[in-house]
């Protein structure tokens, strides 16, 4: 069926290195893919650590993007006249065009029907919307004032963006000013092609996670998924590290940064060049096999759990008995030597060209008795009617992104205001505004310990997962980001925001990868409903990219619920601590939530 590819390529448990079967099944596969007219053979073996590197170096790349967009977009808008309300709710859009099209972009991707593959061309396609915002967002202002802006000059401050306009004109502007700040009457053009260029810079950076995570679990044999789930949190933490602390440095002291035109610019220029790099490096990477293909050739099809059980129905000479545990029992009849003979060898050397042969005609004969492939109708189904599992792992996940996305988006506003006592509005090179703007700076520091925190935790998330169990794991990473944030909110200090910063990071690490886990499980073991200790078969059709897409899209609804409430309570609360109240609040949500989930 449409996108099986997708759902074989999930976790399997039953796979491993050391069960006889799989290695032959995988080594038949191998062989069969190296003969086609291209050869796509790499689908069915181990990754290198480089190979590993260069299908995870897209999460680096879109960090490094998200990362100038979280750290400078608030301040951006503050400082080109948008109140702290109507920039709150900019940050809307983009989750609401996000929420309808990113479930159906997964759908799409799991039927797209291109010779270049299904992920990569959605990739791709979102990779030139991240460039586009990468352009307008440092430069928005600067288009403005060709398009007629009034504006005024911030080439004197350290959050600048080139202008135009005569040293005379910027003193009469600014004292005209200095009472009532900035207004955004006088940026309008600026306003609309920086908050165009937020919208696609946001919603294809989240979007693009969603097939780029997909094209790596694709290209992997199961046993390396986890591993592979791994690599990719630890690169996007790496990205943003880096990409966060980029936005600390001071450019304006440097030639570089003289030469850009100012932080803004400097920050923006590097990151748009390193993530074209990584773009190229993960595209280039591997070959896709395309869909039809796949739906024409069974084995061309990465192992699933469905394949397996058709092994098992066509050896009745030789039956295959996998225990919960995943070992594996070979039974043999002696009725049939020959066979149980070169059953062993096959085993012993991975791979037999005669039983591959064998393999092969019987898997043909099985195709004709596959699922019919599932209807666009029947995918658009399956995004709104959802088991409760997976319905609860939604709302988990909705609640964990809420306060996340709290934090990212208004962190650096909070420390420029709340711990430096800043004000964005405030005229250039006047105290409050430097104080604002090194505040922002260092508020860059600590997402970047953030981000180095996430991918040192998601090294051992796992471990911990086995040693602790998923549901503990899963829950006390919502409850330290909880803690930390409250005590953040009530003592805003510099130590503080360097310190609990940590605890963002193990709840980004937290839902970057347990979430997903979760539905590879689900999918591998086609256990989505359990009643009485026992598995209930799900009848309804479900494909892994809608699966992996929906528990993604909960981002976008998570934003745009911050974003129009985030601004109104600030306003209540008259302090920009109100955002981590906020997402102490909601991370407390989220682990109540996380008690239902269903733990396979």
């Amino acid at each position: 069926m449409v996108g099986v590819a997708a759902d074989a390529s999930q976790a399997n448990q039953l796979s491993s290195a050391k069960n006889p079967m799989i290695k032959y099944m995988l080594k038949t596969r191998e062989n069969h893919a190296r003969e086609q007219d291209q050869d796509y053979s790499h689908v069915f073996r181990r990754k290198t650590r480089f190979e590993m590197f260069r299908l995870s170096a897209i999460a680096m790349a879109i960090e490094f993007a998200y990362a100038a967009e979280t750290s400078f977009v608030s301040p951006i808008l503050l400082q080109i006249g948008v109140d702290h309300k109507h920039m709150s709710m900019t940050w809307g859009l983009s989750p609401l065009i996000g929420f309808f099209v990113s479930p159906l972009l997964g759908s799409i991707s799991d039927r797209c029907k291109l010779r270049w593959g299904r992920r990569r061309p959605i990739i791709s396609i979102l990779s030139f919307g991240i460039l586009c915002g990468l352009i307008l967002v440092p430069y928005g202002k600067d288009l403005g004032v060709l398009l007629g802006d009034v504006g005024y000059n911030y080439s004197d401050t350290a959050l600048n963006i080139t202008s135009s306009f005569s040293d005379g004109a910027v003193a009469a502007l600014v004292s005209s000013k200095s009472d009532t700040g900035p207004s955004a009457s006088d940026f309008k053009f600026a306003v609309i092609l920086t908050i165009l260029g937020m919208v696609l810079l946001d919603f294809d950076a989240d979007t693009c996670q969603t097939p780029a995570r997909t094209y790596l679990l694709d290209m992997c044999v199961p046993e390396e998924q986890p591993k592979a789930m791994t690599m990719f949190a630890l690169f996007a933490g790496f990205g943003g590290t880096i990409g966060y602390a980029i936005g600390g440095v001071d450019w304006e002291t440097t030639h570089i940064g003289t030469f850009m035109g100012g932080n803004i610019p400097t920050v923006f220029t590097l990151v748009t060049i390193i993530f074209v790099i990584c773009y190229l490096i993960t595209v280039t990477t591997f070959k896709e096999i395309p869909l039809p293909l796949i739906e024409q050739d069974e084995l061309l099809r990465p192992l699933s759990e469905a394949a397996i059980k058709r092994e098992l129905k066509k050896n009745n000479n030789a039956i295959y008995y996998i225990q919960e545990t995943t070992q594996l029992e070979l039974q043999m009849g002696a009725d049939d030597p020959k066979r149980v003979e070169a059953l062993q060898g096959s085993y012993q050397n991975g791979y037999s060209p005669a039983l591959a042969k064998q393999s092969m005609a019987q898997d043909a004969e099985l195709q004709s008795s596959a699922e019919p492939p599932v209807s666009l109708k029947s995918y658009l189904k399956s995004i709104f009617i959802m088991p409760y599992s997976m319905r609860m792992l939604a709302l988990t996940n909705l609640f964990c992104w809420m306060g996340h996305v709290t934090y990212c988006l208004y962190f650096t506003d909070f420390v420029g205001e709340a711990v430096f006592h800043g004000d964005p509005t405030a005229p250039p090179n006047s105290e409050a505004a430097q104080n604002y703007e090194e505040g922002v700076r260092f508020g860059c520091w600590g997402m970047a310990i953030y981000a180095f925190s996430c991918s040192i935790y998601s090294l051992s998330v796992t471990k911990l997962m086995k040693w602790f169990g998923t549901k503990a794991v899963y829950i006390s990473g919502m409850i330290y980001y909880g803690i930390g944030m409250l005590v953040l909110g009530l003592w805003p200090t510099k130590w503080g925001v360097l310190l609990f910063s940590t605890s963002a990071g193990i709840l980004y690490g937290t839902i970057f990868t347990v979430p997903f886990i979760l539905v590879a499980n689900y999918h591998a073991k086609n256990c989505f409903i359990v009643k009485n200790g026992e598995t209930v078969p799900l009848k309804q059709a479900r494909g892994l990219g809608t699966d992996v897409a929906i528990i993604s899209s909960m981002v976008f609804i998570a934003q745009l619920i911050v974003s129009l409430s985030v601004g109104p309570l600030v306003s209540w609360m008259d302090t920009t601590c109100a955002v981590l109240y906020a997402s102490t609040f909601l991370s407390f949500l989220a682990a109540i939530s996380a008690m239902f989930v269903l733990y396979v």
